[in-house]
């Protein structure tokens, strides 16, 4: 799991990019990102609205299969499940050089 509370917008994405790209180079397939729900904000959930635009836009598009916000027990709409594809499988056959 990745909690992105007290992270600014730069350093959430910067900690979610890395948090999603070592996970999936590590074949975990599904992850829980708390990202809050923004109660405290004088301006509105900013990362909740930030997380979902850049899981399905950009470089991590790529990487993730599909989300949805957690059950309460796990932050509720203050967090998400995210699931990674698959990574590709090793071909058995050796290319000719």
């Amino acid at each position: 799991h990745l909690d992105l509370h007290g992270h600014v917008r730069d350093e959430a994405r910067t900690a979610l990019a890395s948090f999603i790209q070592n996970s999936h180079a590590m074949d975990f397939r599904t992850l829980l990102i708390i990202h809050g729900r923004g109660l405290k904000s004088d301006v509105g959930p900013v990362l909740k609205e930030s997380v979902v635009k850049w899981l399905t836009t950009g470089t991590l598009s790529h990487l993730v299969l599909a989300f949805c916000s957690a059950r309460p027990c796990d932050g509720g709409t203050g967090a998400l499940y995210v699931l990674l594809k698959k990574r590709p499988a090793k071909s058995k056959w050796k290319r000719p050089l």
